[in-house]
């Protein structure tokens, strides 16, 4: 039997399939005992593979995504959130705007809640099998200018179009030479109507112009995000400020 269980591991080995070496012996004996049939015992063996696949699968997908931190969906204070998330939150909750290629922008004061919400909605997305990439306005440009002078400006622009969603927070902190304004322009156009963008902005759209410093650009830009798309405003008391408060209350 020891020489089988080794042969088996080999195999495993090389097929790559993680899950099914650890324990085997042990599920093994344990089949013996019970007089479990053999397809019980096989089906078992690979169920369990499987879910460890999946899992790893999870984590690896949340670890891609580069989320500056974690904030999920479920510690939201829905009812601290401005009036049009909380309106919209079980819609975009159940992720259909991924499956319908639909973006959704975010648009308010600081402190309203539009990274929490947009790295929640983010880490469900990866929970359900979509691929996801978080990043900032300033660092995607960064990473777009550096691929240009190293011309690999395709390939990079190629590899993002596999993600199912982007999350794009801050945009309208800083402003963009001309040269950052085109190369985001043609960025977020590639993915227009066809995979799902959040972009995250202190900036209502009649000041989008102070960031991109070209009025054409910006209405064409505008023109392409907001189509079909889930426009918020989350202007509002700061989100923090009100958690703040209501543990003080609860101090008390």
């Amino acid at each position: 039997m020891n020489e089988i269980i080794s042969e088996i591991k080999e195999y495993v080995k090389e097929l790559k399939i993680p899950g099914i070496n650890q324990g085997l012996r042990m599920k093994i004996e344990e089949a013996y005992k019970l007089n479990q049939p053999y397809e019980e015992l096989l089906r078992d063996i690979f169920m369990e593979a499987y879910d460890m696949r999946m899992e790893n699968g999870r984590k690896n997908r949340i670890r891609n995504a580069r989320f500056p931190y974690k904030k999920y969906l479920d510690e939201l204070q829905v009812d601290y959130l401005p009036e049009d998330a909380k309106k919209k939150f079980k819609e975009l909750k159940t992720l259909r705007f991924i499956e319908e290629g639909r973006n959704i922008i975010l648009a308010g004061n600081p402190g309203t809640g539009k990274t929490h919400l947009s790295i929640g909605l983010g880490i469900n997305a990866c929970n359900k099998g979509y691929k996801v990439f978080f990043t900032t306005a300033a660092s995607l440009i960064n990473e777009l200018k550096e691929t240009k002078s190293d011309k690999k400006l395709y390939t990079f622009e190629k590899r993002f179009e596999k993600y199912d969603l982007i999350i794009l927070d801050e945009l309208g902190y800083i402003s963009f030479d001309k040269e950052g304004s085109e190369l985001l322009f043609t960025f977020l156009s590639l993915r227009a109507e066809r995979k799902s963008t959040i972009i995250t902005t202190n900036l209502s759209f009649d000041r989008w112009n102070e960031i991109f410093n070209d009025a054409v650009l910006t209405a064409a830009l505008i023109d392409r995000m907001t189509h079909k798309s889930y426009v918020l405003n989350m202007n509002g008391e700061s989100y923090r400020i009100k958690e703040t408060r209501e543990w003080l209350e609860k101090s008390n």
